[in-house]
C-alpha cells in the first residue's frame, strides 16, 4: 500500500496510518484514516485504505461502501478493484467479485494480486480449471508465492489431480512461513487416494503447527477408521470435540467407529448428530410433526417411517416395522421408487408410499436410521435376524422359468454400488476381478447389477458362463424373486447384500478391510443377518486372498450339491 499526498502533514498521516495497517495495529490506523476524511473526505487513499481495515476487522459491508466511494474518485485505480472484489467475494459477491479483478487486470495486466484472487474467487464458485489457470498465472510472476502454490493444489484437488496436488502442498510447506493449511490438504489428498497411514502423517504435521486444528483431528480420526484403528480414531475425535462441542462431522464419525467396535448404545445417540452436519435437513426432514424416538407408546397412532439413506440402508432398517405393529402403531413407510412393491408386503406396514407421492395423514414420524435408538438396539437385541423379506409369488412365476431352466448350483453376483458413495472406491471392484469364480465348480452365474460400468457390458458379451440379467430388473420385487429362485448370492457390500440377508437366503458377502460400521470388525457371520457371511480383505486392498477364498469354497458347494 502507498499514499498519494496532497500536502506533507497529509501524506505523512497517511504514511503512518500504512505503517500502522502492515503492523496489525488496526485501530489505530483506522483512527488516522477517519482523522484524515474529516478534513479531506474525498480523498482517495484514505478511502481506499480505511476500506481495506474495514475488510480486515470484518466489516465488509462498510468496507464495500468506502471502497466503492474511493473509485469513484478514481476509476482508474488497479488496486482499489482487487480490494472491492475482496469484499465483494467476503460478502459472497463472487461474480461480481470476478468483474472487478477483470477491471483491475484491465487496467494493470498481470498483476499478480488480482490474479491470485481472482484464482480464489473462481475456486468458491466451484471452477477449478479457471482457478487453476489464475494460480499459475501468479506462480509465473513469484514462483514462490506458497500460498498461490496451496490454492494451486486445492485447485487441482477439485479436479480430482490429487497426485499433482500433493506436489503443489508439499511445495507449499516447503517455504516459510510453513502453513498448517499445506499438511491438512495434503492429507485430504492423500486420504482421496487411499494412502492413509501417509495421511495420518500429514494430519499429525498439520497438528504439530496447529495443535487446535480441529478439521484435522477429525480428519486424522476418519482416516485412522480406514486403517481399522478405531481407539485411536476415538481419541482423535475426543480431542476435536473438547474444542468445539458442536462439531457435527466429528460427533458423527465417532457415532460410526462406536457402531464398528459394537457400542450401540452410545453409538446410535451420536448417530442422530447426522441431521446437524452441513447439507443435511433439521431432524430428518419438515414432516410437520413431531418426531418420535421411542420416548412413549404408540397404541392406536400412526407413524410415518421414512427412507433418509441408501437402498441399503432401508432394507436394513425395515426390520422394525413389525415391532412398531406389534406394539400397536398404525405404520405408513415412505421409501425410494424402487423399493414400493417390495416392502409392500413386509408385516405390519398400513401403507407404502414412494418419496415424492402424497403422504396420508399420520401423527409421529421417525427417520428409518434412527429406529435402533427409539428400540435401545443392542448387539444382542437386534431384532429379525431371520426372514422378514419375501419375493411376490407373481415375480417369482414370472422368473422361475428361466432361472429353473439352467444348471445347479445357481449364483446371483453383484460387484459394485451406488459409484457416489463415499467409500465405493474401497468396497466396489471391477467385474474382472471376478474371473476366477467362473471355472470354479459347476455354478452357473447371474449378473444383478443393473448399472453397469465402463468394460463391464464388455465382459459379460464374451463370459459365456455369467448370464446378465441386471438390466431387466425392473426393482427390487424383481431382484427379490431371482434371489429366491437362486442358491447363492455373492455380492460386495451394496443394498444386495441387505435384500438376501432380509429374505434370508444365503449370501457372501465381500468386505474391504475397513468395512462399514453394521459388519463390525472380525468374524465371518453378522449380526444383521443370519445367513450372510462375511469374506474380509486380510490387508488394505488385498481382493485377491478374498477372490480365492470364494474360488475355494464355490467349488466346494459344487461338490457338496
Amino acid at each position: 500500500m502507498t499514499a498519494s499526498h496532497r500536502s506533507p502533514n497529509l501524506g505523512q498521516a497517511l504514511q503512518e496510518a500504512v505503517t500502522l495497517q502492515h503492523q496489525g495495529r488496526l485501530r489505530e490506523a483506522e483512527k488516522i484514516y477517519t482523522r484524515v476524511l474529516k478534513v479531506v473526505p474525498d480523498q482517495f487513499d484514505a478511502l481506499n485504505l480505511l476500506g481495506t481495515v474495514k475488510a480486515q476487522r470484518g466489516q465488509a459491508g462498510e468496507a464495500y461502501r468506502l471502497i466503492a466511494a474511493a473509485l469513484k474518485i478514481n476509476p482508474r485505480a488497479a488496486d482499489a478493484w482487487v480490494n472491492l472484489g475482496i469484499v465483494l467475494h467476503a460478502l459472497k459477491r463472487d461474480q461480481e467479485a470476478l468483474e472487478s479483478f477483470d477491471k483491475a487486470l484491465g487496467l494493470k495486466p498481470g498483476d499478480a494480486d488480482a490474479l491470485y484472487e481472482r484464482g480464489n474467487t473462481l475456486l468458491a464458485l466451484g471452477r477449478a480449471q479457471n482457478a487453476l489457470a489464475a494460480f499459475d498465472g501468479v506462480l509465473a510472476l513469484l514462483p514462490r508465492h506458497a500460498q498461490a502454490r496451496l490454492n494451486r493444489g486445492l485447485a487441482l484437488a477439485g479436479l480430482g489431480r490429487h497426485e499433482e496436488a500433493i506436489a503443489d502442498f508439499e511445495a507449499a510447506s516447503a517455504t516459510p512461513p510453513v502453513s498448517p493449511a499445506a499438511h491438512y490438504n495434503r492429507g485430504i489428498s492423500l486420504f482421496n487416494l487411499g494412502r492413509y497411514a501417509e495421511a495420518v502423517a500429514a494430519y499429525d504435521q498439520a497438528l504439530s503447527l496447529a495443535p487446535d486444528h480441529i478439521k484435522a483431528l477429525n480428519n486424522r480420526g476418519f482416516a485412522l477408521q480406514a486403517l481399522n484403528r478405531h481407539e485411536e480414531a476415538l481419541a482423535s475425535y475426543s480431542r476435536a470435540l473438547e474444542l468445539r462441542k458442536d462439531f457435527a462431522d466429528a460427533h458423527f464419525n465417532e457415532a460410526i467407529a462406536l457402531l464398528s467396535i459394537g457400542e450401540f448404545r452410545r453409538g446410535f445417540e451420536k448417530y442422530e448428530w447426522r441431521w446437524r452436519r452441513t447439507g443435511m435437513p433439521a431432524k430428518g426432514g419438515s414432516y410437520g410433526r413431531p418426531l418420535w424416538l421411542g420416548e412413549y407408546p404408540l397404541q392406536r397412532r400412526t407413524i410415518l417411517l421414512h427412507a433418509e439413506q441408501g437402498l441399503g440402508d432401508t432394507i436394513q432398517f425395515a426390520r422394525y416395522i413389525a415391532l412398531l405393529a406389534r406394539a400397536g402403531a398404525r405404520v405408513v413407510l415412505e421409501v425410494q421408487p424402487e423399493l414400493k412393491v417390495l416392502l409392500g408386503g413386509i408385516e405390519g406396514v398400513a401403507a407404502v408410499v414412494a418419496r415424492g407421492e402424497p403422504l396420508p395423514a399420520f401423527d409421529v414420524h421417525c427417520p428409518l436410521g434412527s429406529l435402533p435408538l427409539a428400540f435401545k438396539t443392542e448387539p444382542a437385541t437386534i431384532p429379525s435376524t431371520g426372514p422378514y423379506l419375501a419375493a411376490n409369488d407373481e415375480y417369482i412365476g414370472k422368473w422361475r422359468p428361466r432361472l429353473e431352466a439352467l444348471g445347479l448350483p445357481r449364483v446371483a453376483v453383484a460387484w459394485s454400488g451406488n459409484p457416489q458413495h463415499m467409500n465405493d472406491r474401497n468396497r466396489s471392484i471391477p467385474l474382472s476381478r471376478l474371473a476366477p469364480l467362473w471355472s470354479a465348480g459347476t455354478a452357473r452365474f447371474f449378473a444383478v447389477q443393473r448399472e453397469l460400468r465402463s468394460g463391464d457390458a464388455e465382459l459379460l458379451a464374451r463370459e459365456t458362463r455369467v448370464m446378465q440379467i441386471g438390466t431387466e430388473l425392473d426393482d427390487f420385487a424383481d431382484t427379490a424373486a431371482v434371489f429366491a429362485l437362486v442358491d447363492l448370492v455373492i455380492t460386495v457390500d451394496t443394498s444386495a447384500a441387505h435384500l438376501a440377508g432380509a429374505m434370508a437366503r444365503p449370501v457372501w458377502i465381500l468386505l474391504p478391510f475397513s468395512p462399514d460400521w453394521r459388519w463390525t470388525l472380525a468374524g465371518e457371520s453378522s449380526r444383521w443377518y443370519g445367513t450372510a457371511r462375511l469374506f474380509r480383505q486380510p490387508s488394505l486392498g488385498d481382493w485377491d486372498s478374498v477372490i480365492e477364498r470364494l474360488r475355494s469354497e464355490l467349488v466346494r458347494l459344487s461338490r457338496s450339491g
